[in-house]
C-alpha cells in the first residue's frame, strides 16, 4: 500500500508542473490541466443481505475531454480516496494522448472491500453507482472500465443499469465486458502484453536480447500475470514475484533462481491473488519479505502493483545490474526516486506509456461495439502491438533528440497534444 501521508494527486500535479515548464505553457492552460474539469462525490445506499442498509461513498473524476469522451476504470478499494481518483483521471488523460487514441481521462472509485460483500450486494452497489451518475456518463461523455477489484461481471451489471435507465442498448458505454456480451478478445491480456511490447522495443534499442535478461516483478494480478507469460514466452526469465497475502495482510516475495513457473504459481493462487506459502516453498520457492522484489540482482524491474513503491528510500536498494524499469502500475515511482534513477542512467518506460495497453484495447472494444462487428484475438493483439510500438518509438525518439528523461518525453508528447486540443477548441 501507499505510505501514509503520500498524496498521488500532488505527485501527478508536480509531474505536470515540471512538463508545463519544459513546454512553457501559458497560465490558463496550466490552470485548466492541473485540475479535473468535473468531479462527482455521491452516496450509494445498498440494502444488504441481512436487510440492513449501508451507505457507500462513490467518486467519479472527469479530468479532461478535449480529445474525446473521458475514459477510465472504477476501483473498489477500502482505502480509496478522492485524491487517488483525481491523480488516476489525470494520468488517464496523458495515457490516452500518448498512444494517440481519441479519448480523454476519467476515473471512478468506491470506498468498499468487495471481499466482504456477497455477489448480490456487489450487484446492488454496481447498480447504485450507475444510478448516481447515469446522466453524467455515457458512450459519448465518459466510458468506465474495470480497475482494482472490479471485473467483467461488475461492468455488465453497470451496463445493464445504464441501459435500463436510458431505455436503449448502449454496448459502447462500458468496456471490459465479458466476451460474447460486447467484450473484446485480447482485453484480458492487453495491459500485461502491452507492457512487454514496450520492454521488447526498449531492449532492442539497448542492444540486448530478451532471452539473455532476467526480471523481478511486483504484483501477481492481471497485469503481472500476462506480463510474465509473454516475457517468458519471448525467452526472458522472471526470478522473483512479490504479491499480497490476504490472510497475513502483508506481502511476500517468492524467489526461484531457476525461474518462476507461471502455471505452477497460478495453480496455488486463490481468488484474492494470494499464493499458498507452504505449497510455494514445497515447489522450491524461497519466501522473502514483500519489499525484497526491488533488491534482486536482475536486468529488469517490473512494478505491477501499487503507487509509491519506488521512493526515496527503496530506490537505494536497486542493484547496479538493473538496466530497465517498466512501470506496469500507475504512479509506482516518486519524483525523488526519479532523480536517482535518472542519475544512474536506468532506462524507464513510464507508467502511462508502459501500461497503456489496457486503455488501448478498451478503445478497440468500444470501436467494435459501436460498429457491431468483432475482431479475432490475433487481430486485436496485432493492432495493440502496432499502437504500443509506435507510441514507444515516438517517446524514445523525442527523449534521444531532446536529451530528455523518458518520463518527461512521454509527458511532453501527451501534454502538448491535450493542450493543443484545448487551444483549438477555444477553451484557453
Amino acid at each position: 500500500m501507499a505510505q501514509k501521508g503520500f498524496n498521488p494527486f500532488e505527485m501527478a500535479q508536480k509531474q505536470f508542473d515540471k512538463v508545463a515548464d519544459l513546454l512553457d505553457l501559458d497560465q490558463p492552460t496550466r490552470d485548466l490541466l492541473r485540475q479535473p474539469m468535473r468531479e462527482y462525490h455521491f452516496s450509494i445506499p445498498v440494502r444488504m443481505d441481512d436487510g440492513s442498509v449501508r451507505i457507500f461513498r462513490g467518486f467519479r473524476c472527469q479530468h479532461n475531454d478535449a480529445r474525446g469522451p473521458c475514459k477510465g476504470g472504477i476501483r473498489f478499494h477500502p482505502q480509496e480516496t478522492i485524491d487517488t481518483v483525481r491523480a488516476l483521471s489525470m494520468w488517464m488523460t496523458w495515457k490516452t494522448a500518448v498512444v494517440d487514441i481519441p479519448l480523454g481521462g476519467g476515473k471512478g472509485g468506491v470506498i468498499c472491500d468487495p471481499h466482504d460483500l456477497s455477489p448480490r450486494e456487489q450487484e446492488r452497489l454496481c447498480r447504485g453507482y450507475i444510478r448516481a451518475i447515469a446522466h453524467d456518463v455515457g458512450p459519448l461523455r465518459d466510458v468506465p472500465a474495470p480497475d482494482v477489484m472490479t471485473n467483467p461481471q461488475h461492468m455488465l451489471w453497470m451496463l445493464d443499469e445504464f441501459e435500463t435507465i436510458h431505455g436503449a442498448k448502449y454496448p459502447g458505454f462500458i468496456t471490459g465486458k465479458p466476451v460474447g456480451l460486447g467484450g473484446s478478445l485480447g482485453r484480458t491480456e492487453a495491459t500485461g502484453y502491452g507492457l512487454i511490447y514496450t520492454v521488447r522495443e526498449a531492449l532492442t534499442e539497448m542492444g540486448l536480447k530478451i532471452a539473455q535478461t532476467t526480471a523481478s516483478v511486483q504484483g501477481f494480478g492481471n497485469v503481472a500475470q500476462y506480463a510474465i507469460q509473454l516475457y517468458t514466452k519471448l525467452g526472458g526469465k522472471v526470478i522473483a514475484v512479490a504479491c499480497w497475502d490476504q490472510a497475513d495482510q502483508t506481502s511476500y516475495t517468492y524467489k526461484k533462481k531457476t525461474g518462476v513457473n507461471l502455471e505452477e504459481l497460478l495453480a496455488i493462487t486463490d481468488r484474492f491473488g494470494t499464493i499458498d506459502k507452504a505449497k510455494a516453498e514445497a515447489l522450491g520457492y524461497e519466501r522473502l519479505p514483500g519489499e525484497a522484489w526491488i533488491e534482486q540482482d536482475v536486468d529488469i524491474l517490473l512494478p505491477c502493483a501499487l503507487e509509491n513503491q519506488i521512493n526515496a528510500e527503496t530506490v537505494q536498494k536497486i542493484k547496479p545490474r538493473v538496466k530497465l524499469i517498466a512501470e506496469g502500475a500507475n504512479g509506482p515511482t516518486t519524483l525523488e526516486a526519479d532523480e536517482v534513477i535518472q542519475k544512474r542512467g536506468i532506462f524507464v518506460i513510464p507508467d502511462f506509456l508502459a501500461n497503456a495497453g489496457g486503455v488501448t484495447c478498451s478503445y478497440f472494444e468500444q470501436v467494435q461495439c459501436n460498429m457491431n462487428y468483432f475482431w479475432t484475438k490475433e487481430e486485436v493483439l496485432q493492432k495493440l502491438d502496432e499502437k504500443m510500438t509506435a507510441a514507444f518509438k515516438a517517446v524514445s525518439e523525442l527523449a534521444r533528440n531532446r536529451k530528455l528523461y523518458m518520463r518527461d518525453a512521454a509527458y511532453v508528447i501527451s501534454v502538448s497534444r491535450v493542450a493543443n486540443a484545448c487551444k483549438e477548441r477555444g477553451w484557453v
